[in-house]
């Protein structure tokens, strides 16, 4: 892997945190509370983009390709929500991230929800969406790959393919070049199934979840698009009736909603950043 590449979030880098080689941009400001960004699927930290400038004038911003996503490593242990969930509290500790801000839609969500359970206090707020938190309640290809008993009719389906049908669902957002090259590099060959092994765990793990949601009492920002093919609205309403304190905000947008209406997204999220998270 080339240590660091360019963007126009800055200077990519790889740091090896427990053993794995994890992709990660920082905006360097040492003063403010720290922001976390974790890259949604199937994307990367390039997904955040149209909304860097705006979580960076905050304060000390790192965003992460977490492990099967991106163009981070992974292994058998990380690729589920639970396991997922354990190693953001190992970028926590390797960064000495104190009580971060954690910025989590789609695949974060989930593993974002375990950490906060098993590890209370360990983040200020969360904002997060967009991902399953009911295998029962999701569509489109997303359904298909979680709940098939088999994958063996999917065995064709490349990442290439995966990645452009589900971009079709963003309508508003002029993806770069760049990064719609980045996303694909990200899902290439085995990259690919092991991304799909993470959500194939839903069935067994978000039951698991569930029960825990009401435990969380960390302040969270939901935040999805009112059009989603794959994550519904339904979802995101089970989590603003479990979840001790959040709000819940619906987005005029399909399922790519930090994009696709990234100056709300953007907006949302700061003002809970700063301050909307101590309501609760």
């Amino acid at each position: 892997m080339n240590p660091k590449q360019q963007s126009s979030l800055g200077a990519l880098q790889f740091k090896s945190i427990d053993g794995l080689q994890i992709r990660f941009v920082t905006n360097d400001r040492k003063s403010g509370d720290p922001i976390l960004l974790l890259s949604p699927l199937p994307e990367s930290i390039l997904a955040f983009l149209p909304t860097w400038d705006s979580f960076s004038a905050l304060g000390p911003v790192i965003a992460m390709d977490l492990p099967a996503f991106g163009l981070s490593e992974s292994r058998a242990g990380v690729r589920s929500p639970e396991g997922l969930g354990e190693f953001v509290m190992r970028i926590v500790d390797s960064f000495g991230l104190d009580r971060p801000h954690v910025v989590a839609p789609d695949v974060g969500t989930p593993a974002c929800l375990f950490a906060a359970a098993n590890h209370p206090g360990v983040f200020k707020s969360m904002v997060i969406g967009s991902g399953a938190t009911d295998h029962t309640d999701i569509g489109g290809i997303l359904d298909k790959l979680v709940n098939a008993p088999s994958l063996e009719p999917y065995k064709a389906l490349t990442g290439e393919q995966f990645v452009r049908g589900a971009l079709e669902n963003m309508t508003k957002y002029k993806l770069p070049d760049h990064a719609l090259q980045d996303y694909l590099t990200c899902y290439e060959g085995a990259r690919f199934w092991d991304a799909i092994d993470f959500i194939r765990a839903y069935p067994q793990s978000l039951p698991r979840l569930a029960k825990r949601l009401p435990e969380i009492v960390t302040p969270c920002q939901i935040i999805v698009g009112r059009h989603d093919p794959f994550v519904p609205v339904s979802n995101a309403e089970g989590l603003h009736k479990e979840l001790p304190k959040n709000n819940l905000s619906v987005l005029d947008c399909g399922h790519f909603v930090w994009e696709d209406a990234a100056a709300e997204y953007a907006r949302l999220a700061c003002d809970f950043i700063t301050g909307g998270y101590a309501k609760f």
